[in-house]
């Protein structure tokens, strides 16, 4: 089938895959097999070296570039590795338009793996300048294959510069690469908010809280005479107490009299309450009085006769 003017060449052939005739190495370029009709009309034409191509899918609007290998396919055939194929989504026996076209040579690629294994390889960089030597063109938009060490990696054509469609025979061309398709972010480390800032210190004064104040010299105490001391109450339990309580003792304190301790001389202290005041004593002050009481009946001082130094 012919079409276009007479000064450019567009043909429309049923494409195979180059399997179909024993060259299944071509699946490592962008290189088509065409039949030799293709030939003479490109000839007639004194069309520009390298032959480059635009290759069409009308059915679903999807279009890529490529070169031109030999020209020993049977009529109305060409063949075509299977990786463009699939970019085109074409199927064994599809109808493909072929024209010819000039293309400008690339400055500048941003590939993207499908795959971090590829990434992986000792110099990707150096693979796929080696695989890139088979190529005639790249289009954004379509995925290349890269074979190495028996495996097939893809890879998307993202962005080409100075134009979508470029022609890298012979030319320097900068290569970038974006993060891999599978590729995750690793996550961040959350960030502490006021209410799980005071939970954490929180978590931490609760053990600090928990452990017991040590609190020296308590107990019940042992006197020379035999008798036991009661057990003075410690600092910890006296700071607990309520404020009321310590002014009610206040109160007590103020109103009962100072009590003397056994064993002990107190000079000019008076014992005695007033009848107006009311007076709350408690038992267990009594049974300390009583016991004080008959400790002092025991032991008296300066007893005994008068004596003047007058005679």
């Amino acid at each position: 089938m012919n079409g276009g003017d007479a000064s450019s060449f567009e043909q429309c052939y049923r494409c195979y895959p180059v399997m179909f005739i024993d060259k299944a190495h071509l699946e490592k370029g962008d290189k088509i097999i065409m039949p030799p009709s293709a030939l003479d009309r490109l000839a007639s034409l004194h069309i520009e070296y390298p032959m480059l191509f635009r290759l069409s899918n009308d059915s679903v609007g999807k279009t890529s570039h490529c070169g031109v290998l030999e020209f020993t396919a049977d009529e109305g055939i060409v063949y075509l590795p299977y990786w463009m194929m699939l970019n085109m989504s074409l199927q064994e026996g599809d109808f493909l338009q072929v024209k010819n076209i000039s293309l400008v040579k690339g400055t500048y690629i941003k590939l993207q793996p499908h795959t971090q294994d590829f990434l992986d390889i000792s110099n990707p960089k150096a693979i796929l300048e080696t695989t890139l030597r088979s190529y005639s063109c790249l289009t954004t938009g379509d995925t290349i294959m890269v074979p190495y060490n028996n495996k097939q990696y893809f890879i998307n054509v993202l962005e080409a510069k100075p134009s979508s469609a470029v022609s890298i025979i012979e030319t320097d061309c900068e290569v970038d690469f974006a993060p891999p398709l599978d590729y995750k972010e690793p996550e961040k480390p959350q960030k502490l908010t006021p209410s799980t800032k005071r939970s954490r210190e929180v978590e931490e004064e609760e053990p600090t809280s928990k452990v017991p104040k040590f609190t020296p010299f308590t107990g019940s105490g042992k006197r020379l005479d035999g008798k036991t001391q009661p057990q003075t109450e410690s600092e910890d339990t006296k700071q607990q107490e309520k404020p009321t309580e310590n002014r009610k003792d206040d109160e007590k304190l103020s109103v009962t009299t100072p009590r003397q301790r056994s064993g002990k001389l107190v000079f000019g202290s008076n014992s005695k309450p007033t009848a107006k005041e009311n007076v709350k004593l408690d038992p267990k002050n009594i049974e300390q009085e009583s016991s004080t009481k008959s400790d002092e009946a025991k032991f008296q001082v300066f007893t005994g006769k008068k004596y003047s130094l007058q005679g």
